[in-house]
């Protein structure tokens, strides 16, 4: 079992930065990708980046130059940096962790951190 637990939310105004944080533990040495997603109000949720054991970044089309991800394996934790925010960021993001490839249907989710961003 993976254990993942987001941190850093909260409200920015749009044109600012915010740093997500997600402290894995538990069985860390099982996953193979990890990554973002997010869902708004009303809407379905969806892939906002994902980092392979090699390093290699994936970022939805849209986002990719405003969004970074980073990790810090001594403290087992990935970071996303948001930058140049929009209002249409808000959403609730999770921080997710596969066994597989490519973080699709994640088996593990954290318990999601709100962003807000105000016009």
């Amino acid at each position: 079992q993976v254990q993942l637990v987001e941190s850093g939310g909260g409200l920015v105004q749009a044109g600012g930065s915010l740093r997500l944080s997600c402290a894995a533990s538990g069985n860390i040495g099982s996953i193979v990708a990890m990554g973002w997603y997010r869902q708004a109000p009303g809407k379905r949720r969806e892939f906002v980046a994902r980092i392979s054991r090699d390093d290699t970044t994936n970022y939805e089309d849209s986002l990719e130059g405003r969004f970074t991800l980073s990790r810090d394996n001594a403290k087992n934790t990935l970071y996303l940096q948001m930058s140049s925010v929009k209002p249409e960021d808000t959403a609730v993001y999770y921080c997710a962790a596969s066994n597989r490839r490519f973080l699709v249907n994640p088996e593990y989710w954290g318990q999601g951190t709100q962003v807000t961003v105000s016009s």
